[in-house]
């Protein structure tokens, strides 16, 4: 069947995932068929008890899964879904023939036959695939529908399942043990590890200082160009044979690793020695040896590296590169974006090599295409590369895209290009420089070049790298031609210093990368995985690095101590590749899901053996993992100790340090952490200084007036002072009785604020005089700032002072004077960021009304929790921009229409009276139901609480 052939088979409904996709393709179908989005899921396991239907109780109401009948789950329309539906059904009832168009991997197959169970549809069902939205593509796709694959539907199925076990059992556990709405998942908790333990190695490190010798050396020829430079700089390489120690050969412990006996370690008195000796010294080329290079083209992108080199090139993170990717998808510009494979097809390599040729010549062009085999282990998601969509490519200025679309569109289409160019190639080049020192000793200088005869792809593309000191491929060092035995001139012999670094923390392309080259989880997962840990406050950003919370310190700490195979990285991978194995039909589901879940148990074994799931060495018994708790100390799993009297602990309302108390019995001294200080910069010296600081009640003295105590605090939005009332005072009902609070002046602390302070603080606000017309004005402190009040008329103040020091004619003089509308001068911002990639504008951050924000005087995006002032870096205040135009405006409220008073007019006195009888009548029935239904409403609350949380919590992690 063709899409010119619409009107002899009657009408078609396709339906796809989002509405942006159903826009696109519906230009390329034309008459006869109608294309409609499902938005996304429309059914899925209940994310709570209360959505689950009445007929099912106890376990199976609280997993979604009913675990005694082969794991058979419990599905549910989405309650947002369900007008969506009903539209689906109607379509559908008027339409000939159904096309399920969800994308073609395992979450669009199981999309596609949630779609065919719900609709139930009386009509032929086909299912239409394709990995590009192009018109030929589309139609290609209609006149060559397929089957319902039913074991990626299965293969998904399993997944799901898999991880609502894990998260509505083990997730229970961390509200118990360590904090109320945590959650715990098969590839979130092992991503949360891999960040802690990445932060424990940087806590455990010890830093190594060596020194060595920059020289500087001359040829003495003249003139020199830049193909032939007169000096170059060699490195000290060894001394009498003994290579010179550099950081590799330093352990985490701060000490030359084992079998560094022919390694020479300088510290500065020897580094210093040793350049003083070698200042007469004549130097000479000893050896030059010279290498062919060649470099050849990187892979068109799949998921994860598009996600690697967006966050290194454009400062995207792996949430914000997808999205961008999805749009551009659905709008036909490039190939499907969650895909394992790096292969191209046949078309694709054409159009690359067309391009090849159009814009850089044939001579870059290589005489046979190139192909790229995958390295992604059971690679499944889609069936070609990341790359520009069609037959030939636009190129980036021909498409009209601009801002992320553009950036990203660019990338992708160059990394494409090429992939298809011949390689880069030149000579590498290694100059040993020798001499002897004045003490006699023989030293060594080493110096490496590299020039590129023939750029090849470079000409298009470079990748980037996750160190920033790192050399690129495209980098030339250029070294003049010397021969063995040239003599050369030391013209400068400096000492440098180093230290070694601990390991770098994740970023989100470095996580993604790590994830990858162990097999843990899918690709296509690994955006909304590092979005769930930071979302979870596992994990927050400091600049570009992942640092994680020292709540995921705890959390962490107990699945390895308890569920230590549950974050095991090898089970993890190892559960993959099960998962693989059972969509590829070489095992079967519910056998391998009771083993995990019940364990080996009697004749388990031999039955998972049959379905083609192996030994089962990493399987079993997750039920009585989670069953038996008492083996748990809740505290001793949130306790790290920093001394021998200082710990650690991470409490439900956050980490504080405790001082081992000299009472036995009794809780010792406390201090809050900061929210966002890294684990590894809370040292001792730290934990002494927060400890020091001071915390708790301050006791000032009695209100001369009431008796009541007054005491200084420190709260959760500042320090204050407040009254404490006498034992009896109502704190509830109509009676209920308020302590006075105020908060501290800015030029106010908690270790010098006194009894007077408090009492003028508690004494506001305080009334200046009346004006003229008996108005009252008043000074009062306000959320931001002191303000002066008459009636509805605010008028802010200048300093906090003057609310206890403005007369009457001050604050007169002040409402004369026409009230500010707008804004007052702009203050300067606080910092400048650069040129935003998007809007090319100057980007600054200001201190605004609700703290400091970032700013290209179009868009405004407020800093973040875990965001500094001081360091924030020009990558994270583009990053917050584009998040914030991604997000659009915000959608203000409609205003309600005003009701029709001319017909209420019209009424007649007996319409009138009849309506009041019924009101009351109405009235009387809705309190009666009213408090019914709160009985019933309060009951069943009380009894399925848990299951109400356990769903919210837990039903994030679908790794």
């Amino acid at each position: 069947m063709s899409p010119s052939s619409e009107t002899a088979h009657g009408q078609r409904l396709v339906i796809v995932e989002s509405p942006a996709k159903a826009k696109t393709i519906k230009g390329y179908l034309g008459p006869g068929y109608i294309v409609e989005a499902s938005v996304g899921h429309i059914r899925d396991l209940p994310s709570t008890a209360a959505e689950v239907p009445d007929k099912y109780t106890g376990e199976v109401r609280r997993l979604g899964v009913d675990v005694d009948h082969d794991f058979a789950p419990i599905y549910v329309v989405n309650a947002d879904k369900k007008s969506q539906v009903s539209k689906l059904k109607s379509l559908l009832a008027e339409s000939d023939e159904l096309f399920l168009a969800t994308d073609e991997d395992r979450e669009g197959e199981a999309i596609a036959w949630h779609l065919q169970q719900v609709l139930k549809p009386k009509v032929p069902v086909h299912r239409m695939v394709f990995h590009e939205i192009t018109k030929t593509a589309i139609q290609e796709a209609v006149a060559n529908p397929r089957e319902l694959n039913q074991r990626l539907v299965d293969a998904q199925e399993t997944r799901r399942i898999l991880d609502r076990l894990y998260g509505f059992e083990v997730s229970p556990v961390l509200w118990k043990k360590v904090m109320p709405k945590l959650s715990a998942g098969r590839v979130q908790s092992v991503a949360t590890r891999l960040v802690v333990e990445r932060e424990r190695e940087r806590m455990a490190f010890r830093t190594a200082s060596y020194w060595d010798l920059v020289g500087t050396f001359g040829t003495g020829r003249t003139p020199a160009d830049a193909a032939n430079p007169e000096t170059f700089g060699a490195r000290l390489a060894s001394v009498d044979g003994k290579r010179i120690a550099s950081g590799r050969d330093f352990g985490s412990d701060g000490r030359l690793k084992a079998g560094s006996t022919n390694t020479l370690h300088l510290d500065e008195q020897a580094a210093r020695q040793l350049a003083a000796a070698l200042a007469q010294t004549a130097f000479s080329v000893r050896s030059v040896e010279s290498k062919p290079y060649r470099r050849s083209p990187y892979a068109p992108f799949r998921t994860t590296t598009l996600q690697q080199e967006a966050s290194r090139k454009l400062g995207f993170g792996a949430k914000r590169t997808m999205q961008v990717a999805q749009k551009l998808y659905e709008n036909g510009f490039i190939t499907y974006m969650r895909t394992d494979s790096t292969t191209l097809s046949d078309t694709a390599i054409a159009a690359a090599r067309a391009q090849v040729t159009q814009l850089y010549g044939a001579d870059y062009l290589p005489d046979a295409p190139r192909t790229y085999a995958s390295k992604v282990k059971n690679a499944q998601e889609a069936h070609e590369a990341v790359r520009p969509s069609g037959d030939r490519f636009r190129t980036p200025a021909e498409t009209g895209l601009s801002g992320d679309d553009f950036r990203l569109y660019e990338l992708i289409w160059m990394r494409t290009v090429a992939s298809q160019m011949k390689d880069a190639v030149g000579q590498s080049v290694t100059v040993r420089v020798g001499g002897a020192s004045a003490d006699g000793r023989d030293v060594e200088f080493s110096a490496s070049g590299k020039i590129i005869t023939f750029h090849g792809f470079l000409k298009a593309y470079v990748e980037g790298a996750d160190d920033p000191n790192a050399e690129l491929d495209d980098r030339e060092r250029r070294l003049p031609q010397v021969a063995q035995g040239d003599p050369l001139a030391a013209d400068r012999i400096t000492p440098e210093g180093h230290a070694t670094k601990p390991p770098a923390r994740y970023t989100e392309a470095s996580l993604v990368k790590e994830l990858e080259d162990r097999e843990i989880g899918r690709p296509s997962t690994y955006a909304s995985i590092i979005d769930t840990i930071i979302q979870r406050r596992y994990v927050f950003k400091k600049g570009t690095a992942l640092v994680p919370s020292f709540l995921s310190f705890a959390v962490v700490n107990l699945l390895e101590k308890h569920f230590g195979r549950l974050v095991d990285y090898d089970f993890t991978a190892k559960m993959e590749d099960d998962l693989d194995r059972i969509a590829a039909g070489e095992a079967q589901s519910v056998p391998w899901l009771k083993r995990f879940y019940f364990g080996e148990g009697e004749g388990a074994a031999g039955a998972a053996a049959e379905a083609g799931n192996g030994d089962g060495d990493h399987l079993g018994g997750l039920k009585e993992l989670v069953t038996d708790l008492g083996a748990i100390d809740a505290r001793e799993i949130s306790s790290f100790r920093i001394s021998e009297d200082i710990t650690l602990r991470v409490g439900r309302y956050g980490p504080y340090v405790e001082r081992a108390s000299a009472v036995e019995g009794e809780p010792g001294q406390r201090a809050d952490i900061p929210d966002e200080l890294p684990p590894d910069e809370l040292t001792v010296e730290l934990a002494e200084e927060l400890l020091a600081k001071p915390s708790g009640d301050f006791e000032l003295g009695p209100d001369p007036v009431t008796g009541n105590m007054l005491v200084a605090k420190d709260g959760r939005y500042g320090p204050y002072v407040t009254e404490i009332l006498p034992e009896g005072t109502p704190k509830t009902g109509k009676n209920a009785v308020k302590p006075r609070t105020a908060s501290l002046f800015k030029t106010m602390s908690l270790d010098t604020v006194t009894l007077e302070d408090a009492l003028r603080l508690l004494s506001l606000p305080r009334v200046v005089g009346t004006d003229a017309e008996g108005a009252e004005i008043t000074a009062q402190n306000g959320r931001y700032g002191p303000y002066l009040k008459r009636g509805t008329d605010s008028r802010s103040l200048t300093s906090e002072d003057q609310l206890f020091t403005i007369t009457l004619e001050e604050a007169l003089a002040i409402y004369a004077q026409p009230k500010q509308r707008g804004r007052a001068a702009a203050a300067p911002p606080l910092k400048e960021l650069g040129t935003d990639p998007v809007s090319e504008r100057p980007v600054v951050v200001k201190d605004g009304r609700f703290g400091p924000y970032v700013t290209d005087g179009e868009t405004n995006a407020t800093l973040r929790k875990d965001d500094d002032v001081e360091t924030i870096t020009p990558e994270r205040g583009y990053e917050l921009l584009a998040e914030k135009r991604a997000r659009g405006p915000v959608k203000k409220a409609a205003k309600k229409a005003p009701a029709k008073k001319a017909a209420a007019k019209k009424t007649t006195t007996a319409k009138t009276a009849a309506t009041k009888t019924a009101a009351k009548k109405t009235a009387a029935k809705k309190t009666t139901t009213a408090k019914t239904a709160t009985a019933k409403k309060t009951a069943a609350k009380k009894a399925a609480a848990g299951k109400t949380a356990a769903g919210k919590a837990a039903a994030t992690d679908e790794g």
